[in-house]
């Protein structure tokens, strides 16, 4: 940047760096998106089709930011997790947040006709962000348990509310009223008594979300000698699966230390290349 006599007014910006040594959780969130879903005719309780738009916008974040080490998303909202030695953009709040919510809404843009086909897109979506420091694993494990279980209540209660609405003919209204005060038990019963419903059997992408993580898979490749070989491929895997128990962080070992597949696999090749000591 050239220098000039008005280079002093940056000094009237803000040092928003976050705090060293702790988990980041940049948040997005669908602004006005009960308008927007009407207008577009979403299904309901869940339009399978905007969950994988979702997830397609999510993914893209993640090509573009190799420090995620996970995201989960549920409904119109997204959490993208960064390690406690990320250095991303000098951990400045401001471009972790922008960069992520202005990549993601245009990655939705992006993609909307793959998961919507000939449905035109009649209004630009949006989606705030904000980014939160954690500074244990417990407590960003929390973090992800809390969003995890508000995604099983919602959509719970929002199964009910629809199959009222839809088979059972209530009015919106009376929906409400019928389901005020009712426990997890209740819907369950109310469900499977009425309606023949399981709620065991909905779909695992509404009851738990969406969870990707970093990965690999093999590909074929061929060298200049005309040898084919495989190799693996940095990919994003996307599960439907309980982040709350140990097991998936006992399966995942790498979010936790900090440490993406991707980058175990590239530390591993600069360790079996010729020449280079592994002793």
């Amino acid at each position: 940047m050239a220098k000039s006599k008005y280079e002093y007014v940056r000094n009237f910006e803000s040092d928003d760096r976050l705090l060293p040594s702790t988990w980041l959780v940049v948040r997005i969130d669908g602004q006005g998106f009960t308008k927007f879903t009407e207008r577009h005719g979403f299904a309901k309780p869940n339009d399978i089709r905007a969950l994988h738009l979702m997830n397609r916008a999510a993914a893209t974040v993640l090509g573009c930011m190799s420090e995620i080490v996970l995201a989960y998303g549920q409904s119109d909202e997204y959490s993208f997790v960064f390690p406690k030695n990320a250095r991303s953009y000098d951990r400045r709040a401001s471009k972790l947040t922008t960069l992520v919510a202005s990549r993601f809404t245009s990655a939705y843009v992006y993609y909307w006709h793959e998961f919507f086909g000939t449905t035109p897109l009649q209004a630009p979506p949006a989606f705030d962000a904000r980014v939160v420091v954690y500074p244990t694993d417990r407590i960003m494990r929390d973090y992800l348990c809390w969003r995890q279980v508000d995604c099983h209540i919602n959509n719970m209660y929002n199964t009910c509310f629809w199959t009222l609405v839809t088979q059972g003919e209530m009015s919106p209204k009376d929906a409400e009223k019928r389901l005020s005060g009712t426990l997890s038990g209740d819907k369950n019963e109310l469900l499977f008594s009425q309606f023949g419903i399981n709620y065991n059997d909905v779909p695992d992408i509404f009851k738990k979300g969406s969870v990707l993580i970093r990965g690999t898979e093999l590909v074929d490749v061929t060298d200049r000698h005309g040898v084919a070989s495989k190799r693996p491929k940095g990919v994003v895997l996307t599960l439907h699966c309980d982040i709350i128990k140990e097991r998936f962080w006992t399966e995942h070992p790498e979010i936790l230390s900090g440490t993406p597949i991707t980058a175990q696999r590239r530390q591993e090749r600069q360790e079996q290349a010729p020449g280079t000591d592994t002793a």
